[in-house]
This record gives structure tokens, C-alpha cells and sequence, in this order.
């Protein structure tokens, strides 16, 4: 489904004139100009804020030289998952994330060095101590920054033709875009939202692995719970 298709469903349903083409004499056109920027946004909200989705996880593996520190981020990076860690290839656990600076100049001042290595984040770029030799390796997953097919070849961030296509579920983006739409215009948009809430739930149902079942029933059904029993003492009469 294009973005084209896209629009035109957005247009029938929220009651605009429905167009032959998105992009044809975009500058002259104020609502395509709209639609354009809302399907960005909106595109944008479901690939990254609702959750980490499968087909947008990307793993890489940073490979030491016995030098180098700092490593340059990929150019599609948007974020680590939620639940990121960096593996070094030496180590059966994790590196050790610094969040803070000063701690991280002060720990590199200190020689101080988790025994699993350690990393942190400035610019765009990860830097990872102690130096990995030749040979040693770190990996982890992180989130593709686009989220668009384009009809010209390769991907993007925001749609640039008609017929580009967003990479996880149109119907999404064609339902967010008539709630938001709807919303920015000030007209009743309840029930819309509701409906895009119903689809995104089921989406991301379907984007995590199913329950494990024991026998015909979830594990839940199975799970009864007991209080501990308690002997409570009673003195008699003192003789």
C-alpha cells in the first residue's frame, strides 16, 4: 500500500477532496502539504515511540584493532532498544553502561575498569574501555532510523513519491493519520483514536512470540495461590 493509497483513504475518510497524486504540484496544494507531514509524523511515532519492533531491530558488531576507542555509530542508528546491552565477545555478560561523563573521566582517571569492559555514549559515536584487541569483538541491537521504502531505491526517514511505502503497517499509519487529522482540525476524534488503538495493540501483539501453553491452558489458569499455614501458642493456666 502507497502513500498515495494512504492519502487517498485519509482524504475519503476525513472528508477532503481525494487527490490523483501527493507529490504532483505539492507546493501549490496546502492540504497535500499537510497529509505529507502529518504521514512523516505519524510514520515516525509508530516506528519509534510505540515500541521496539522486530522488523526494525538491526544488530551490529563493532570489531577492535587494538587502538581505537571511540567507534562511529551507523548511519541509520535511531536509538538503542529499550532493553539494549553491549556484548563483548570475551565475556558471557554485558559491559558496564556509564551514563555520566564526569564518572566516566573519572573512572578513566582512576584506572578504574569493570571486568567486563565498559562504554558509554558522546555525540555520535560509542567509546568502549579498556582498548579492544585485534581479534575481540562488541555487539548489540539497536533501532533503524528508517522506516520507508522508497519507490527510487533504498530506504528513508520521510516519504518523498507517491509511491513509497511504510515499512511496518500501512493500515497504522493510514488510521493514525485520520485520528491526528481530525484532531489538529478540531473535530470529534475520539472514536478514531480508539480504533487506532485497537489495531496497534493487536499489532504489537502479533510482533512478540505467542504464550507458552501447558496442556490446553495458559500457565496462569494452572497457578493456584496458598496462604502459609501458622501454629499460633496459647498459655494455658499457670499451674
Amino acid at each position: 500500500m502507497t502513500l498515495l493509497s494512504v492519502v487517498k483513504d485519509v482524504c475519503a475518510a476525513v472528508g477532503v477532496t481525494v487527490p490523483q497524486s501527493v507529490f504532483s504540484n505539492i507546493n501549490g496544494n496546502r492540504t497535500m502539504q499537510e497529509m505529507v507531514s502529518l504521514a512523516n509524523e505519524m510514520a515516525q511515532r509508530i516506528a519509534y515511540d510505540t515500541r521496539d519492533w522486530t522488523t526494525m531491530r538491526v544488530f551490529h558488531t563493532i570489531n577492535g584493532d587494538g587502538i581505537a576507542t571511540d567507534f562511529p555509530l551507523p548511519a541509520n542508528f535511531k536509538r538503542l532498544l529499550l532493553t539494549s546491552n553491549i556484548w563483548p565477545s570475551n565475556s558471557q555478560s554485558p559491559m558496564r553502561f556509564i551514563p555520566d561523563s564526569d564518572e566516566w573521566m573519572r573512572r578513566r582517571a582512576n584506572n578504574e575498569i569493570n571486568s567486563h569492559g565498559e562504554w558509554t555514549k558522546f555525540g555520535n559515536a560509542i567509546s568502549i574501555f579498556p582498548v579492544m584487541p585485534v581479534g575481540a569483538s562488541a555487539s548489540f541491537v539497536y533501532l533503524d532510523k528508517n522506516s520507508i521504502v522508497l519507490a527510487s531505491g533504498g530506504v528513508g526517514d520521510t516519504f518523498l513519491s507517491d509511491n513509497d511505502i511504510f515499512w511496518i503497517d500501512e493500515r497504522l499509519l493510514k488510521l493514525a493519520m485520520i485520528y491526528q487529522w481530525k484532531a489538529q482540525k478540531g473535530s470529534s476524534y475520539a472514536e478514531d483514536m480508539s480504533t487506532y488503538g485497537d489495531a496497534l495493540t493487536v499489532a504489537m501483539g502479533h510482533d512478540t512470540p505467542a504464550p507458552i501453553l501447558i496442556d490446553r491452558k495458559p500457565i496462569s489458569a494452572h497457578t493456584r495461590t496458598t496462604m502459609p499455614t501458622q501454629t499460633i501458642y496459647v498459655p494455658g493456666p499457670v499451674p
